[in-house]
């Protein structure tokens, strides 16, 4: 990954408590995901995965993975790393329950 992606990524996630992306309610951490990965699920860059229609139990091992670092990502191992289990959780469900490719 470049530095100036890392950069960018590290400004970004510094602004995202005042972020427009107000967090929902019912899904903790939303607007966290959403710069990236867009509130539709589908990724704001070429190099953001889509997520809409993801396997809910596919998003939670892989986001445990991020939180524990057994997987690596520069970006991804410092947004898991706060989450709880049932923030996870709930953005699994969030995303899964998305149609796949957008709205």
């Amino acid at each position: 990954m470049s530095f100036r992606f890392t950069a960018m990524a590290t400004i970004v996630m510094a602004f995202l408590p005042v972020s427009a992306f107000a967090q929902s309610a019912d899904v903790p951490k939303l607007g966290t995901c959403i710069t990236c990965h867009g509130r539709d699920g589908v990724g704001t860059s070429p190099v953001f995965p889509n997520l809409a229609g993801q396997k809910s139990l596919y998003m939670v091992q892989q986001l445990e993975q991020f939180r524990s670092g057994a997987r690596k990502s520069e970006v991804m191992n410092v947004v898991a790393k706060p989450l709880t289990d049932a923030e996870i959780e709930a953005l699994a469900n969030y995303y899964e329950g998305l149609k796949p490719g957008g709205p």
